[in-house]
């Protein structure tokens, strides 16, 4: 079968493909936050780029089916080099992974040679391998003060950059990334979510700007933001709940909670490479064992060192 002889099964037929095929091939499915509703009921595990790194880590699975970005499939393939590791669509890059490369990365250490370059997990295997330690954004303020009086060249988010050296009065030069989905998020839309509902909360992801998060009531990762919910639903009931992040995160949090009131700060804000997947490239992708991820043995194991560093923090 071809991905266009998937496309025309049922849903239903599409997850009793995708389980059977998992079992036989003792797979794992990780799904990120921003994906479509359809594929977060499918996962094994469902979370941001911290969780699922972690459980990628420590899974015993032999083949591993990742739904998300390939930045997040190439860290899973780093931390399993002897695992098949997939993509259900080869296509859905990181914008912002895409705003560093090695050769531009090299030329700053050389600018800065005594700066520590901290690199955000949205990037690809080649800038990680360059970088002496990784961050996420549930850990990035953590492993930013652990690091002293240390010059940070911190890459590839500008926001988060800011965002740290806000919360840590760190020396740290910013590259100019940014994800596009959180940077389009300005004071005015905060303004006015505050005017339709002024009593409330409002939660925001640190890729935003700085004037935005001023405005926040808690700044999180979204597992910081699912475990937010989780633990204050009754003034959420009271109050409602604004979010600022991909929309992705909200369905999911809208179809847990339905008895509470949670909305995104835009309707807008939607990744369009995170909904490139569906149940069909998954079906297609598991059955079929497409879209391997391939690294260079050399950077991959570069990049092992940066990423492990990261995760003996969290």
């Amino acid at each position: 079968m071809n991905l266009r002889d998937y496309t025309l099964l049922s849903p239903d037929e599409l997850r009793s493909r995708i389980y059977k095929a998992k079992t036989e091939k003792n797979a794992v499915l990780l799904v990120h936050n921003y994906q479509r509703r359809e594929v977060q009921e499918i996962a094994d595990f469902l979370g941001d780029s911290l969780r699922l790194a972690q459980e990628a880590a420590r899974t015993e699975a032999d083949l591993i089916v990742f739904c998300g970005v390939t930045f997040m499939a190439e860290t899973a393939k780093i931390l399993n080099p002897d695992k098949k590791v997939l993509i259900p669509d080869s296509r859905a890059d990181c914008p912002m992974a895409k705003m560093i490369d090695a050769p531009s990365l090299t030329a700053a250490r050389e600018k800065y040679p005594d700066a520590i370059v901290v690199t955000y997990i949205n990037s690809t295997a080649d800038v990680k391998a360059l970088s002496d330690i990784c961050v996420t954004s549930t850990n990035a303020v953590k492993i930013i003060k652990s690091l002293g009086n240390r010059t940070i060249l911190f890459t590839p988010d500008k926001n988060l950059a800011e965002y740290c050296r806000h919360m840590t009065g760190a020396n740290i030069i910013p590259w100019a990334g940014h994800c596009y989905v959180h940077n389009e998020f300005h004071v005015k839309d905060v303004e006015t979510a505050r005017i339709e509902s002024p009593d409330a909360i409002f939660i925001a992801h640190p890729e935003c700007n700085l004037g935005v998060l001023s405005l926040a009531d808690y700044v999180t990762s979204t597992t910081g933001m699912v475990k937010y919910v989780r633990d204050h639903q009754d003034e959420i009931r009271r109050r409602g709940l604004i979010i600022g992040t991909e929309v992705g995160l909200i369905e999911q949090l809208q179809s847990l909670y339905p008895d509470l009131n949670i909305y995104p700060l835009t309707s807008s804000a939607l990744c369009a490479t995170q909904k490139l997947t569906n149940l069909a490239k998954v079906a297609w992708c598991i059955e079929n064992e497409t879209n391997e991820v391939i690294l260079d043995e050399e950077i991959r194991c570069r990049a092992y060192t940066a990423v492990k560093r990261m995760l003996d923090f969290s």
